[in-house]
């Protein structure tokens, strides 16, 4: 019995012994290569009248020994295959020894101001390689193009009157804004009524399109303030006293908007305002969709300033949904006020008794579309940007 307990426990040792040399003599484990890791780039680009080929960038972040395959396709968004851009699928290639490729996506060419538009380029099925970013995608910037299709629709006057003769007008036929009539007025500060925006004179904020002036009102940073929009004036440039002025015009009316349509003096730098007389020939606030005011403002200075003022409403719709002609009849000692051919506002030199009487001297043209103000008060998450002015015509009959 001792002689067998002997050997098993020889055994054991051994066992033991030979367990312990194979597990150290085995060879040491080489962790795996990681492979490439792949993205791929956004991109954005103004849209043209021209096609346009948006390349989307793939970068590997080191590269490869072997070649990388990864499938890819196009998706649509707001933008739509066939209409925006031509839809692309296939796979994709990079090299051994390369860390990039490119996959390119044609735009198709338009001109029509609209929102921008976005679709994908996503990427799928690697091949010795890891996808980090799999979807890139594409802008298609329409927010600054010039042709705005506008239906023509509304109210609409003659080109001439018995006894008149059209003297001016600006039918706004040409690409680009007259600057022998219009100069811009630009610049922030509230402009005297605690105003929002910022005005400039780009062809993001004011163009002309097939006929039609276009102001536009938009939400966006610049010089401080969270709006942009514009205001044209003729001052020195085409000055008028007395005649029939008609101005054909659709014009926003969401909340926080404030359109006009007016005339100033021309000796306001001499007089200052309202000893320079003031006309509106139209104004809306947003509150008041459907309903627009003509006004006369004169007094000598700030304190006695005084004013005459009415309102017309529509008996169905909005003012931004058709054209309507504001119209001003303007003879010596006599002012009028027209919407449509009908008349709501008058005054004469009774109306002014114990101040000077303005509005017998040479007056210029201001089209404005402000943002917030002390009337309308701002804009609140009901009003969609931007917001559009459009202007058929201005014409002065004598």
């Amino acid at each position: 019995m001792k002689i067998r307990y002997i050997i098993c426990l020889l055994f054991i040792l051994t066992l033991i012994q030979s367990c312990s040399k194979g597990s150290g003599s085995s060879a040491p484990t080489t962790p795996p290569v990681a492979l490439p890791i792949a993205s791929i780039s956004d991109v954005s680009n103004e849209r043209t009248s021209n096609n346009l080929k948006y390349q989307f960038n793939i970068t590997l972040d080191k590269v490869s020994t072997s070649a990388i395959n990864i499938s890819y396709t196009t998706a649509d968004a707001s933008a739509v295959a066939n209409k925006d851009y031509k839809p692309v699928s296939g796979t994709l290639t990079i090299p051994a020894n390369s860390n990039s490729g490119t996959i390119e996506v044609e735009v198709i060419g338009d001109s029509t101001r609209k929102a921008n538009q976005t679709f994908s380029v996503q990427l799928s099925n690697p091949t010795n390689c890891t996808i980090a970013t799999n979807k890139g995608t594409g802008t298609i910037i329409n927010e600054n193009l010039l042709y705005f299709p506008v239906d023509n629709t509304g109210y609409s006057t003659p080109t001439s009157y018995p006894g008149k003769t059209l003297v001016w007008s600006d039918e706004f036929d040409g690409n680009t804004i007259n600057q022998a009539t219009w100069a811009f007025e630009t610049g922030a500060g509230g402009w005297g009524n605690a105003e929002l925006e910022t005005y400039t004179g780009r062809t993001q904020n004011a163009f002309q399109s097939k006929g039609n002036l276009i102001i536009e009102a938009r939400k966006e940073n610049v010089n401080g303030s969270v709006y942009t929009s514009a205001r044209m004036i003729t001052k020195a440039k085409k000055v008028f006293t007395f005649g029939r002025i008609d101005i054909r015009a659709k014009v926003p009316t969401a909340k926080g908007m404030w359109p006009a349509l007016w005339m100033l003096g021309n000796n306001i730098d001499q007089v200052g305002w309202p000893a320079c007389g003031e006309m509106d020939i139209m104004e809306l606030v947003g509150l008041e969709p459907n309903r627009v005011h003509g006004t006369l403002h004169w007094g000598a200075n700030t304190t006695l300033h005084a004013s005459k003022e009415a309102g017309y409403s529509l008996s169905t719709g909005t003012f931004d949904q058709q054209f309507h002609v504001f119209s001003m009849v303007w003879v010596k000692d006599q002012v009028q006020i027209y919407i449509d051919d009908i008349l709501y506002n008058t005054i004469t030199t009774s109306n002014t008794a114990g101040s000077t009487y303005p509005f017998n001297s040479d007056f210029f043209f201001i089209f404005n579309v402000a943002v917030g103000g002390t009337w309308p008060g701002p804009p609140d998450a009901s009003t969609a940007f931007p917001q559009r002015m459009v202007v058929d015509y201005v014409r002065v009959f004598q």
